[in-house]
């Protein structure tokens, strides 16, 4: 077995990777498509493979490499019924686990530490390590979840567009916006929404948030629903003597003035991001097996 680990963090705009030594040096790195496995599985495997195939070229050993090396995969839907054993029972690795996105992203902020780790990007999971202990909320995919995130900001925001050209809910500058995007016609608002997947959605998130800084009220209403929400997981996950709470992802900076007070204190920034949380269990993985110490 090759003293080497590889770490993938499988998010819903793309799949990163990165090849590190015994001692968890990075020496690779690789990029694909995306990989949400609740929406495509078949894909997802095709661009967590691909973006282990990169890093180990970046690292400058071959695609057959692979089958001799430990990793760790962190994907969103991994805590739903088969979908991470699937995924699991596919790779190419000598030893390959899966996670879910929440324990990679709860690794790379908090290293071993007690606290709280939002991960908000195009979906949203918390986690929480309170005395070595883990417990983890979320991460149920945007149909019925995602509470927050991209995917959920860019429905939401068609949702009111929708009303607003109905006349059932007050237009914006926002709505209007959008509705002239699609040529004014809600029949192709609802073709895109239809057949849409959850990247697709988000990427209307930036869009929300600069038009509630510019006070826009449609936006400011999305915004402060979404950031209730991240309010509500984190008491869910919170104790009194809770000492950090790290939010990860493409709109974790953004939502930080939109949070309650009570959170807003133990903001801290994380020690590292997601890719190299999974990193750190891979070697913790390959040294667990070889009999050495993480």
């Amino acid at each position: 077995m090759t003293e080497l680990a590889i770490g993938i963090d499988g998010g819903g705009t793309s799949c990163r990777a990165a090849v590190a030594d015994r001692m968890g040096n990075v020496i690779g790195l690789g990029k694909a498509g995306p990989a949400n496995i609740l929406s495509d599985l078949e894909n997802s495997l095709v661009n967590i493979v691909e973006s282990a195939r990169q890093a180990l070229r970046d690292a400058g050993f071959g695609d057959e490499t692979a089958s001799t090396i430990s990793a760790v995969v962190g994907v969103a839907g991994a805590n739903v019924g088969d979908y991470g054993k699937r995924i699991e029972r596919a790779l190419p690795f000598d030893d390959g686990r899966v996670v879910t996105d929440a324990l990679i992203s709860l690794q790379g902020a908090l290293g071993d530490a007690d606290g709280i780790v939002g991960a908000v990007g195009t979906g949203s999971v918390y986690n929480a390590r309170r005395e070595g202990k883990l417990h983890g909320i979320g991460g149920w995919g945007s149909i019925v979840g995602d509470q927050a995130s991209g995917a959920r900001l860019g429905r939401d925001l068609l949702e009111r567009t929708l009303l607003a050209y109905d006349k059932v809910r007050p237009t914006s500058p926002l709505t209007e916006k959008i509705m002239a995007e699609y040529g004014n016609d809600p029949e192709r608002v609802v073709e895109f929404a239809h057949t849409a997947r959850p990247r697709d959605f988000a990427r209307y998130a930036p869009t929300v948030f600069e038009a509630a800084e510019a006070g826009d009220a449609i936006a400011i209403e999305i915004v402060r629903e979404a950031a209730d929400a991240i309010d509500a997981s984190l008491d869910a996950l919170s104790w009194p003597e809770c000492p950090t709470i790290c939010l990860l992802g493409g709109l974790a900076r953004p939502y930080h003035p939109w949070l309650a007070d009570r959170h807003k204190t133990l903001l801290a920034e994380p020690k590292a991001d997601a890719l190299q949380g999974a990193v750190d269990l891979a070697v913790k993985l390959m040294n667990d097996r070889q009999g050495g110490v993480a």
